[in-house]
């Protein structure tokens, strides 16, 4: 039998994409030509225009639109070698010569090991490489292969000459490596590598595994719509290079003979370059990324429009499918960057068959659209529950000291007893100046109070091993200060449903009479009930996130200042811009500056203030959140089954934002406005929302023993 050879091969651009060649000098010799005080006219305007479109004619040409691969790089039987255009071997390292691999956690950079030192290859992102095909390819084909934890530079040989450091090192390895900086990396690659042998050594089921779920028959993934659409984006672009030529040609047809018209005309020429080249380069970002899985094959399409280019994969070729954190490519540039999501299939020779673009899908339920189709997925393991802060810094030694201690009531005061009952340490009820029971993450908790009002202790009450009845009751038969909004919410709500379902209703619904207006009309004879009919109790509706009581948190004063500040400089820069451009047709620039400015002015005050007085606000209840105006509109809500918690979502390629995340971690909505921090926590905590962020795992119970 033949052996297959094992090649790993690095993401690179295919090339052959219709795109301006050299447009940035030929944009130059525009405006330059537009400056020029060139006869005849037309001459002048068919310049600027043919300079400007002959970049765009030579990207049509058939020979600059044929495919040239970029390079990249690949690792086999040879080594590990750079290809470049037209399969010459660029860089090269012989198999022959290699001792080892290594990959850096600091800073993921490739090392290769040989007979006279170390030498740091590049970074693994800029290389189109993943850790994990790196490292199965690299150990199928006998090379050994190590993860480090720090930096390349640590393991140069400050001995070696200067010729054979890699120069620019630090500009060429992205921040931030995929890999967790500890030695924990290496066992997780391994027991990713150890799932791959299993799938591809298991032989494919022909009956459903016992409790599987039945596979329906196709499912689409798509990732939301980019805003603005692909369409607006495409009229955008067209309507300014329309105005950008109109503009030209309205100066040519009044004459060039002043220069302040021909720079115009060069500024015109400017804008409708520049917004047609911004409209490709956006064009090319908003992009879709759509999966269609069935059982018998993968179609995934990263490009609209190019059919081609779809990556179609049988069932039967793909051993597993490894989901989580990649690579892509740049849709502008072409060169491979960093994905928050991405999806590596493996074939039943632990070769690499497809990298798949998932970047922008939600991760949780690609994995499980894979499962359930009979597909094997492995993720690079779930992370350990990050410890949450219980505030247990605060707790005196002898807590931790007495086995089997809990937290008691005495009369005078709270103690701390040990497993006899005997009190071993009190706090006299002079020093406890509140009680707060309230829950955060699912845990009843407490916070003490002295008499100023300060908090000096906060614990998890499954902690100090007393429940939050218990506490309560004891503590408000001994007179001590205990607040539970909690409870007495739940309890007010409990009476009121109790109340309003005692109530008979009438037989037939009649709107409701104010008491004026029946002490004025006269009340109508209420009939009777029969013996047969006996009460009715009606079935009490849940309140719901706008209806449940709850607290309204606006945006921060410091926010809702900057708006309005920067609506009035922006309203200011439209006014002047207008004064420059129109001023000349309007009896000059002082003429219109003199009504502009003040305009701009009163429009961006009254305009802000028409969207400030019916702004947005949060209302977080134990029902759910929701987002109301001020008017009483509601925007969404989102009820509390359905809630997973509210936090930040640390993304890598946005700003931080403040989201409401469900259960399976994916993001529900974004809250736009920003609330103040702290109110927000406060009232998540007493309400019993959860708050953290949204990439979180399940949150660990406390811990038993202190």
């Amino acid at each position: 039998m033949r052996t297959v050879e094992h090649e790993l091969v690095g993401l690179a651009g295919s090339g052959g994409r219709w795109r301006p060649v050299a447009a940035g000098p030929f944009t130059v010799l525009a405006v330059a030509l537009a400056l020029l005080p060139i006869r005849p006219v037309w001459l002048w305007a068919a310049l600027i225009g043919a300079v400007a479109a002959f970049p765009w004619l030579l990207g049509a040409v058939p020979e600059a639109r044929r495919r040239r691969p970029r390079p990249y790089w690949r690792l086999s039987e040879a080594g590990l070698e750079r290809i470049g255009p037209g399969g010459l071997t660029m860089v090269s390292y012989e198999r022959s010569r290699i001792d080892g691999l290594a990959i850096t956690t600091g800073d993921g950079v490739l090392t290769v090991f040989h007979r006279f030192g170390r030498t740091a290859v590049g970074g693994m992102t800029a290389m189109g490489l993943e850790p994990l095909s790196v490292f199965v390819t690299a150990r199928r084909l006998g090379v050994p292969m190590h993860v480090f934890d720090g930096e390349a530079t640590g393991l140069l040989d400050p001995a070696l000459d200067e010729a054979l450091r890699v120069s620019g090192l630090e500009e060429d390895v992205p921040g931030g490596g995929a890999l967790p900086r500890d030695h924990a990396a290496e066992k997780r690659l391994l027991d990713q590598e150890a799932a791959l042998l299993a799938a591809a050594h298991e032989p494919p089921a022909e009956t459903p595994r016992p409790g599987a779920r039945p596979a329906p028959g196709e499912q689409r993934l798509t990732t939301p719509e980019p805003l603005p659409s692909r369409r607006r984006i495409v009229l955008l672009g067209a309507l300014t290079v329309l105005l950008g030529t109109v503009m030209v040609v309205r100066i040519a047809l009044d004459g060039t003979s002043e220069f302040g018209a021909r720079l115009a005309a060069g500024c015109w020429a400017l804008a409708g370059i520049g917004g047609v080249l911004a409209a490709r380069r956006r064009l090319l970002r908003a992009a879709q990324v759509r999966w269609t899985i069935t059982a018998e094959r993968l179609l995934v399409r990263a490009r609209p429009g190019r059919r081609r280019e779809a990556q179609d994969l049988r069932a039967g070729d793909v051993a597993a499918v490894v989901v989580g954190p990649g690579l892509r490519l740049d849709p502008v540039s072409g060169e491979p960057r960093r994905a928050d999501l991405a999806a590596l299939a493996f074939g039943h020779r632990m070769e690499l068959v497809a990298r798949l673009p998932a970047d922008g899908l939600d991760g949780f339920q690609l994995a499980h659209a894979l499962d359930d189709h009979g597909y094997r997925v492995i993720t690079p393991g779930a992370r350990s529950p990050r410890r949450p802060d219980y505030g247990l810094e605060g707790l005196p030694e002898i807590f931790a000291q007495v086995p089997g201690g809990r937290l008691v009531v005495e009369d005078d005061g709270l103690g701390w007893a040990d497993a006899a009952g005997d009190v071993v340490l009190k706090m006299p009820q002079d020093r406890i100046g509140g009680i707060e029971l309230l829950t955060v993450s699912g845990h009843a908790w407490v916070r003490l109070y002295d008499s100023d009002g300060d908090e000096f202790f906060s614990a998890p009450l499954s902690a100090l091993r007393i429940s939050r009845t218990d506490l309560r009751d004891s503590a408000r038969r001994a007179g001590l200060p205990v607040n539970d909004a909690e409870y007495d919410a739940y309890l007010s709500a409990a009476f009121h449903s109790a109340m309003s379902s005692l109530s008979a209703p009438d037989p037939e619904p009649a709107p409701a009479l104010s008491a004026r207006s029946v002490a004025q009309e006269g009340a109508a004879p209420r009939p009777e009930p029969s013996e047969e009919a006996g009460l009715a109790f009606p079935a009490h509706t849940a309140p719901s996130p706008v209806t449940a009581p709850g607290t309204v948190l606006d945006a921060t004063r410091r926010s809702r200042v900057g708006t309005y500040g920067m609506s009035v400089l922006l309203c200011e820069a439209v006014a002047l811009l207008g004064a420059v451009w129109l001023g000349p047709d309007l009896g000059g620039f002082n003429a219109t500056a003199m009504w502009s400015v003040p305009a701009g002015l009163v429009i961006g005050f009254v305009g802000y203030w028409l969207y400030d007085r019916n702004r947005s606000q949060l209302r977080v209840s134990s029902a759910g959140v929701a987002v109301v105006t001020r008017r009483g509109r509601v925007e969404w809500d989102v009820a509390r089954d359905r809630l997973g918690g509210v936090g930040i979502d640390e993304a890598v390629e946005r700003m931080p934002r403040l989201v409401v995340w469900g259960p399976s971690g994916r993001i529900l909505r974004q809250i736009t406005f920003p609330p103040d921090l702290g109110e927000l926590r406060r009232a998540c905590e007493r309400y019993g929302v959860p708050w953290g962020p949204p990439d979180a795992d399940r949150p660990a119970p406390p811990p038993p023993e202190l």
